[in-house]
């Protein structure tokens, strides 16, 4: 094997050794493509896994954390909540329709391998800078993937975020997340046992689309990268909706063994997996495997992620009843293989073996990288020093209009956010609520990141992607339960991209377990750069909490006239790294707001505990834009306007209205005494206003809500239309 054929499969030369140690000889070429898919990043952590282990995974509710294909959760009455985030970076910017769409369909089998129908999916996107020409081509195609495969397969997209940064002008960021309901007994894992049992693919025909999509994952980009193409999968949500059924129907029979979807690497990835972790060997016979294409290799076979495939272990003798189920769904079946306790993967094709190799050590002596790191320090922005170039309400408007805190209706209304007829709460506000079917409790889940926080300090960045989450969930009235993680950076082999990764990964662990969020499930992608330009580290956090009423949810608009608007929380008018520094200042600088987890804590809870009470009426988490773009969006989502009554004080205006300090809520409540209330629970607070009229006033200073709708509204359908 030459040095060139190594390094075209994405292997170092100490790697290619060790390789030769676990075989005692060389590789044929299907074994090498083995390895390779094996040991990218993509598959094998192997830059990042010795960080991982760092994270929170466990607490009472906990059934199942992280190493299966999705985390699992007892929402309680037997039931459990199945949900993971998944990135498809790579092959979104190579091909946006067909790499969003399969982002998608691999996230949903994710889930509905574990045993859950999935209920609602969620979407964390990053596009580059407005001005660039290839960001308007690559929203219309992701946004219309995610539509297209969502809502043919009859999933709700119920949420997520949209932002925009000069970073992801050559790498965007799709992330997907989906969340299902499963009976808390019934819930089917990867480990397959038992010799002599049969090993059957079911599902689409595998092609040769998406041969490398792995490695391709775990490299940076280069002016050439769009010649990868036909390293993106393409995908079919009809077939994804008929597998979804089938599956769900076959798992009710109680023959299935261990179960895997067929996502990242394929045959290979799913059927090593399954072996290793049952700790059995694998005879497996290409020759079965339903194919689309003629005179298909071994190598392509083992190395294709065609979508919408599983591979099931059965208990022996079922083979028939699985057989009837998937051909009623009009779905391809096929005995493939048998299980065997050799710890051998033995491959076969045409009667001859195409690849014969150990599993354990190929799946668990991957390589694990000390990678060296480090931490760039920022200096803070004076308040003094951030000019106000204009009246308040006119910075707000700009601030309204601009590509980060826009309306994304544009966006959602492509998405059927309410099939299903579960949706409680729809996309635009803190956090999606989705009823779970027959009961009255309701999933409430987010997603979150700041990554300009990130970069400017990347503990307190970590921490603040997780208070966010925690917030958005609160503000509704849920319970935070656990979160799934998403973390997008650069290159680890550069110090400072792996000093980002280390930093988010303590900021995040902090924050988990201050907040009682464990992670369950999450995934890592790597090597989003292109000619050595990273994209801002994106810790991207999934949440979900738990509603035991979901009546008892609440919004972000106002509902009614003649209330006062109160802030919990403190304003110290904290400007670094904030919206309106970089907006209408022109400048990235700064350190992010701090973030205490014990004051969020303190605050969340109560704020949760005055919902669960019916005293709060409307809440609204503090985030990217501060105090007046929070009240502003308060506004717009009733169409009531707010005469606001309270000053900056010791702050200057602009700090005041626009800073981003963090464990804060804007709420409206019952009742002539909540100040006391919160006074009593040793919390702070602020009227800020009350509401009524069309307007936004705030002393000799009115702003229509028309005219603010007009801007916040306008901005992405203008730019869409060119």
């Amino acid at each position: 094997m030459t040095p060139d054929v190594v390094a075209e499969h994405g292997l170092s030369a100490a790697e290619y050794d060790k390789i030769l140690d676990i075989l005692g000889r060389e590789p044929n070429l299907t074994e090498l493509g083995v390895f390779s898919v094996m040991w990218s990043e993509h598959c094998s952590y192997k830059s990042s896994k010795k960080w991982l282990k760092k994270l929170p995974t466990e607490a009472p509710w906990v059934i199942c954390g992280p190493g299966e294909n999705a985390g699992v959760i007892d929402i309680g009455d037997g039931q459990a909540a199945v949900f993971k985030m998944e990135s498809h970076n790579h092959p979104s910017y190579i091909e946006p329709y067909q790499g969003a769409a399969t982002g998608v369909g691999g996230i949903l089998r994710d889930v509905f391998t574990m045993g859950a129908r999935p209920i609602a999916n969620m979407n964390v996107l990053r596009f580059g800078d407005a001005s660039h020409p290839k960001t308007r081509h690559l929203i219309a195609g992701v946004v219309s993937g995610i539509g297209g495969y969502g809502n043919c397969v009859g999933v709700p997209t119920v949420g997520g975020e949209c932002a925009f940064h000069g970073s992801y002008d050559g790498n965007i960021l799709v992330n997907a997340m989906t969340v299902g309901i499963a009976d808390a007994d019934k819930i089917f894992y990867s480990a397959a046992t038992g010799a002599g049992n049969p090993v059957v693919y079911v599902g689409s025909k595998t092609g040769r689309d998406g041969i490398h999509g792995a490695t391709m994952a775990s490299v940076e980009f280069t002016d050439n990268s769009e010649e990868k193409r036909p390293t993106v999968q393409v995908g079919d949500p009809f077939t994804e909706k008929l597998l979804i059924e089938a599956c769900l129907e076959l798992m009710a029979t109680d023959v299935i063994v261990a179960i895997q979807d067929m996502g990242a690497a394929g045959l290979t990835s799913s059927s090593f997996e399954m072996a290793s972790k049952g700790g059995v060997g694998v005879d497996l016979n290409l020759d079965q495997v339903p194919a689309r294409e003629e005179n298909m290799t071994a190598y392509e076979f083992l190395l294709s992620e065609s979508q919408e495939r599983m591979l099931m272990v059965l208990k022996p003798g079922e083979e028939d009843t699985a057989r009837k189920i998937f051909e009623k769904w009009e779905l391809d079946f096929s005995v493939v293989g048998r299980l065997t306790d050799t710890g051998r993967m033995v491959i076969l094709e045409k009667g001859e073996v195409a690849a014969d190799l150990p599993i354990d050590p190929l799946a668990l002596a991957s390589p694990e990288y000390d990678r060296p790191w480090v931490v760039a320090p920022s200096a803070d922005v004076r308040v003094a020093d951030v000019p106000a170039p204009g009246p308040i309400f006119t910075l707000l408007k700009n601030l309204m209009g601009s590509p980060d805190l826009c309306s994304k209706r544009w966006i959602w209304e492509q998405y059927d956010h309410l099939v299903m007829g579960d949706t409680v709460q729809r996309p635009g506000g803190d956090a999606a609520v989705v009823r779970v079917r027959d009961t009255q409790k309701a999933l409430a889940i987010t997603t979150d990141c700041t990554p300009r926080y990130c970069l400017a300090d990347p503990v307190m960045g970590g921490k603040q992607a997780v208070a966010e989450t925690w917030r958005n969930l609160t503000a509704v009235g849920a319970q935070p339960l656990a979160i799934t993680d998403n973390l997008n950076f650069g290159n680890p082999e550069r110090p400072e991209i792996m000093g980002q990764f280390v930093g988010a990964i303590e900021g995040i662990g902090a924050a988990c377990t201050a907040l009682d969020v464990p992670v369950v499930s999450g995934n890592v992608s790597l090597y989003n750069e292109t000619n050595g330009e990273a994209i801002l580290p994106t810790p991207a956090i999934g949440a979900v909490g738990l509603l035991a009423d979901y009546t008892q949810a609440v919004g972000l608009a106002f509902p009614g006239d003649g209330l006062a608007v109160y802030m919990i929380g403190e304003n110290q008018g904290h400007l670094g790294q904030s919206l309106y520094l970089r907006e209408i200042a022109g400048r990235e600088e700064g350190r992010p707001p701090p973030v205490d987890l014990d004051r969020e804590r303190k605050i969340g809870d109560f704020v949760r505990g005055e919902i669960g009470r019916g005293v709060i009426t409307s809440c609204h988490d503090i985030s990217d834009g501060g105090l007046l773009v929070a009240l502003a969006e308060m506004a717009l989502a009733a169409n009531i306007g707010v005469t606001i009554t309270a000053a900056g004080g010791t702050l200057s205006d602009h700090a005041w209205a626009f800073g981003e300090d963090q464990a804060r809520y804007l709420v409206t409540a019952e009742g002539k005494n909540f100040v006391a209330l919160v006074e009593e629970a040793r919390l702070l607070v602020t009227c800020i206003g009350r509401t009524g009229g069309v307007a936004l006033v705030w002393g000799d200073q009115t702003l229509a809500l028309d005219e603010l709708r007009a801007a916040h509204e306008g901005w992405l359908p203008d730019y869409m239309a060119g």
